[in-house]
This record gives structure tokens, C-alpha cells and sequence, in this order.
């Protein structure tokens, strides 16, 4: 791997694979990598409010033998305080790697550029790298294998889906995307993502109506509809996104036994209803808890 993950886009596929495996070693025997990281350290620099991403990085590297810091919106401010460059030039000295969560996709990229030690995209506004991961990683577990396999995204074509889209382009996961109109993809990801599924054979398309992209879907997946950083658009979102929900009637028209996926937060009736989050066909909450498995492979494989 390269000395940051920025995007799974700079991943090979071997190297997806072989996070895959490492997480699936981790999950099942979790004590015999307790010590793995002893002596390091993590920085956690959050411009965003967090559960998933801090408690995971945290206890992962809790299990793993190390000690995470973590560093809020008061405590460094990018770029304000204090020039970004030299942040990360202070802090290589003092720890061993740093998740980043920002608002701008440059302020990580930024960090990268002049950090000496890793730094891991915990989340911009452009791309949710290890979320993709997760996400990708539990439907291999829940299915044995990705190939032959399709997910349908229905809702907002947010970073949690540009991420998806290099990650299924890479290991063969096809992806089916319906969102109002105005509300798709970043188009460059996209096309990139259509180029990298021709060596996998994976089928990445946009569709006209959610009904075309659920038909024969292995798995059903959204997000909100109003991210954190949009609750001026609110209102707007919620009209615009009308007729979107994933309730069971949407459901009944994938596969019979279709399972059903969100990254959470999740603000149940709107972009999801209760009876399908709270349902048998749910792995929301295993894929919740595969954030934690994920990253201690992405920690174990960065800062060994």
C-alpha cells in the first residue's frame, strides 16, 4: 500500500483483497493482534461530529495495543489557526498516523502532502474511503464472494457512494444508482469507476427509476438525504427526494432475499422506513460493526 489512504482509487485490487482477508483473520480472532501496534500512537483530527468513525478508530486502536488522541473542531483548526502544512509537519513528530475527518477534500490532501507519517481519509466531502471498505467487505461476508453480484444505491450520489463506486469498480461488485435528478455522482468518479469495472467485469450504470435499479439487486443500499454541512438545504432536499424512501415495497421488487444496507446516521422515515431497518433483511448494524474490523486491518497495514 501507499503511505496514506486518501481513496480507494489509489488501491490495486490484490491490495483490496488482502485487506479483505486480514479483516476477516482479525474479526475471527481478535486477541491474537492485541499487541500489534503497542507503542503507537493515532491522531484523530475531526472537523465533523462522529460515532462510527471515532469510536471504531478508538477502540480499534485500543485492541490493537496502541493509543488514539483525538482532536476536535477547538482543538486544531486547519488552515485558521495555523497553516495546514506545518500541522502536519508537527504532528509526524509527534505520533504515528492521523485519521483525518474534514469538511474539504484538500485539507487531506493537504495533510498528506506534508506529513511524514500516514494519514487515512476518515471522511471529506468528496470521498468515505473506509466506509466504502465496510460496506464492500460485508457484502463478500454475507455472500461469499463479489462477482455476480449487484448493489443498488438508491438516494443521494454523496461521498459514500463515490467511494463505493472505485471500491465495487475494483472487485468486481456491480453497482445500480437512482437519484433525482441533480443529485448524482461526482461524473468524473463515475466514468473512472465504468473503466476500472471493465477489468473486473463489474457493470456500474445510472438509471431512470429506482424500480430499474433494485431489479435483480443482491443488495439495497442509501444514505441521508441531508448530510452534515447541508441543513440549510434541507427543505429543498426533502421535496426533491420524495418518492426515494427504501420501504418494502421498493424492497419486494429485489431479490427475494435481498439484503439491506445504510452507513448511518439514519433519520428513519425519511430516506428509510423503521420496518426495513428493524427488519430480518437488515445487515445495517453488521456492516456498522465491520467499520471497527476494516480499519484495524487499515491501521495494522499503515503503521507496522
Amino acid at each position: 500500500m501507499n503511505k496514506d489512504l486518501i481513496t480507494i482509487k489509489d488501491l490495486t485490487q490484490r491490495e483490496i483483497e488482502g485487506l479483505f482477508v486480514l479483516t476477516a483473520k482479525i474479526k475471527a480472532h481478535p486477541s491474537a493482534y492485541n499487541c500489534k501496534l503497542k507503542g503507537k500512537t493515532l491522531g484523530l483530527i475531526f472537523q465533523k461530529s462522529s460515532n462510527r468513525t471515532r469510536v471504531s478508530f478508538e477502540v480499534g486502536m485500543y485492541q490493537l495495543g496502541g493509543y488514539a488522541i483525538y482532536l476536535g473542531p477547538d482543538d486544531i483548526k486547519l488552515g485558521v489557526r495555523e497553516a495546514t502544512k506545518d500541522i502536519a509537519q508537527t504532528l509526524s513528530r509527534y505520533l504515528d498516523g492521523i485519521v483525518a475527518r474534514t469538511y474539504s477534500h484538500q485539507d487531506i490532501i493537504d495533510l498528506a502532502g506534508n506529513a511524514t507519517i500516514p494519514i487515512i481519509n476518515g471522511l471529506s466531502d468528496l470521498l468515505h474511503p473506509c466506509q466504502a471498505m465496510a460496506d464492500v467487505f460485508t457484502v463478500r461476508e454475507k455472500f461469499k464472494r463479489l462477482k455476480g453480484k449487484k448493489l443498488a444505491y438508491i438516494g443521494d450520489g454523496n461521498n459514500v457512494l463515490n467511494s463505493l463506486l472505485y471500491c465495487a469498480a475494483k472487485t468486481g461488485l456491480s453497482v445500480s444508482i437512482a437519484t433525482p435528478a441533480g443529485y448524482e455522482p461526482n461524473s468524473d468518479i463515475l466514468q473512472e469507476a465504468k473503466e476500472m469495472a471493465k477489468a473486473t467485469g463489474a457493470h456500474i450504470e445510472l438509471c431512470s427509476s429506482k424500480e430499474e435499479a433494485v431489479a435483480d439487486a443482491d443488495v439495497l443500499y442509501t444514505d441521508v438525504w441531508t448530510s452534515m454541512g447541508q441543513e440549510a438545504e434541507r427543505d429543498k432536499r426533502l421535496k426533491d427526494f420524495e418518492g426515494f424512501q427504501i420501504d418494502a415495497a421498493l424492497l419486494s421488487k429485489a431479490k427475494p432475499k435481498a439484503l439491506v444496507m445504510h452507513c448511518l446516521p439514519a433519520h428513519r422515515g425519511e430516506e428509510i422506513t423503521d420496518e426495513v431497518i428493524d427488519g430480518p433483511q437488515s445487515v445495517v448494524f453488521d456492516q456498522a460493526e465491520n467499520r471497527l474490523h476494516v480499519q484495524k486491518a487499515i491501521m495494522l497495514e499503515l503503521l507496522k
